[in-house]
């Protein structure tokens, strides 16, 4: 008598993104890196976009071997360098989804830029600045994958947004009312999106342990490490938890979660 193990007649289960294409904003570093790293991990192809021409080394970094081969198949990852806030890198992005890919199932709206100024000595300069990359760019990244995702038959849009869209802090006038503006955009994509098959969610993060905020001040290092007793959890962030968090809201098994502002923020809202 012949006798077939189990293991033996069980398929191979596919990965999560398999045959999924993705485009993530903000790529090269951080939080954009890992969750570049994670989707093409569990199978998607990925166009990276970054205004640092490091993300062009990301192909290198997360090579992709096709399984029981040991061999490396074609680049699952399309690095492409390009400023967010114009509109027409949206669109070029996209397209080259659509092109070289095949379409866009997935829009992880990542890039975001940091301000920290009294309300006074903020400038129109600093205000359009930063709403430029967090709400301008991310309107321009989300309308064009809604029209890719809308001939795909549906999709799913994630974006890093953040706590101060719900709590207030000081020194945070700009940042706050771009996040808040990105929170927004989210629902109505969502309420758009819904007959179209399409979803949209927003990640609310916590303080997340990254070289983010060196650009914008001095004392970054201390002034991350201030935020962690103000935790339940009593630690800030690390940029691969904010990543699974992202991957969760674009994955099947957030198929009924869309218009949603989720927390990542440690418990601080919970406060």
């Amino acid at each position: 008598m012949n006798v077939t193990s189990a293991s033996a007649s069980t398929p191979t289960e596919a990965p999560e993104f398999a045959g999924k294409v993705a485009l993530v904003t903000g790529a090269a570093r951080g939080v954009g890196k890992e969750t570049v790293g994670l989707l093409v991990a569990r199978g998607a192809r990925v166009v990276a976009v970054d205004v640092r021409p490091e993300v062009r080394t990301l192909p290198d970094e997360f090579p992709v071997a096709e399984s029981g081969t040991g061999t490396v198949p074609e680049p699952r990852i399309l690095p492409l360098t390009g400023d967010i806030t114009q509109e027409e890198t949206a669109v070029q992005a996209v397209r080259a989804a659509v092109d070289t890919f095949g379409g866009l199932d997935i829009l992880v709206n990542n890039a975001g830029r940091m301000l920290s100024k009294p309300v006074t000595e903020t400038t129109a300069e600093d205000w359009d600045t930063v709403m430029a990359v967090n709400a301008r760019g991310s309107f321009f990244f989300a309308r064009e994958a809604f029209r890719a995702m809308r001939e795909r038959g549906g999709g799913a849009i994630v974006s890093t947004g953040s706590y101060t869209c719900t709590v207030a802090l000081p020194e945070g006038a700009a940042y706050s009312a771009s996040k808040g503006a990105l929170a927004q955009l989210t629902k109505v994509l969502a309420v758009e999106g819904g007959p179209l098959g399409i979803r949209a969610n927003v990640v609310a993060a916590g303080v997340i342990e990254t070289d983010f905020l060196d650009t914008f001040r001095s004392d970054s290092r201390a002034y991350l490490a201030s935020f962690a007793g103000a935790q339940p959890l009593g630690r800030v962030a690390q940029p691969a938890e904010i990543a699974e968090v992202l991957c969760f809201l674009v994955s099947p098994r957030s198929g009924y979660v869309t218009g949603s502002v989720v927390a990542a923020d440690g418990g601080f809202t919970a406060i």
